[in-house]
């Protein structure tokens, strides 16, 4: 007997199977014929939800940055946890380099993808960046932070993070030494905080990329 899903259920199915192909065959081995045949499905009912495997892609991308920013969100939001330990789980949270993500990732960087890669460093910068200052703004009521412009500040670090962190795995151990300090007393600097006073907390984020 077929089962007949709804629409939005069958749509994450294909999600899923999808994610899963690409982070064990790579983006550009695993073939739209893969995910029909492990899901069992029409080739009409994938077409009906995605009009290619590049769509697919653009989906999965969409759906794990909307579940990582909600998970920022949520530690943000929980004051319960110290204020250095929510920026570094919020960063954590945005972190999809494992399993697909890995995959995900690489195809994001390729020049081909260039639009989507933008389009992720957009969404990021404009739901990310708001979240962050919020942290900053508190920071500063409470005497951690000596920031004039959060918003402003929350985007340099941001940015700031995401190319000091990429370039670190081609860098020898005493490069990537010296730019981890460097990145932790310009963050500093930039946020008004004391010298050495987010070293635990940006190092937490640094070990566990």
């Amino acid at each position: 007997m077929r089962i007949v899903k709804k629409a939005e259920e069958r749509k994450e199915e294909i999600l899923d199977v999808a994610e899963q192909l690409f982070a064990e065959k790579g983006f550009d081995n695993a073939s739209t014929n893969d995910i029909i045949n492990k899901i069992g499905i029409a080739r009409g009912t994938l077409y009906h939800h995605f009009g290619s495997k590049e769509e697919i892609l653009d989906a999965i991308v969409d759906r794990m940055i909307s579940r990582s920013i909600a998970g920022a969100r949520a530690i943000i939001k929980d004051t319960s946890i110290p204020l250095l330990d929510r920026l570094s789980g919020a960063f954590l949270s945005l972190n999809i380099n494992t399993g697909a993500g890995v995959e995900v990732l690489e195809q994001i960087h390729k020049p081909q993808n260039a639009l989507l890669h933008q389009k992720t460093q957009e969404r990021l910068l404009g739901e990310v960046v708001p979240m962050i200052a919020e942290l900053i703004e508190e920071g500063n009521k409470s005497g951690l932070f000596n920031s004039r412009y959060p918003l402003e500040a929350a985007e340099m670090v941001i940015v700031y993070s995401n190319m000091a962190f990429d370039e670190l795995a081609e860098l020898s151990p005493e490069q990537m030494q010296e730019k981890i300090m460097a990145f932790i007393y310009h963050t500093e600097k930039i946020l008004g905080a004391k010298e050495k006073s987010m070293e635990g907390a940006i190092l937490k984020i640094i070990s566990n990329r």
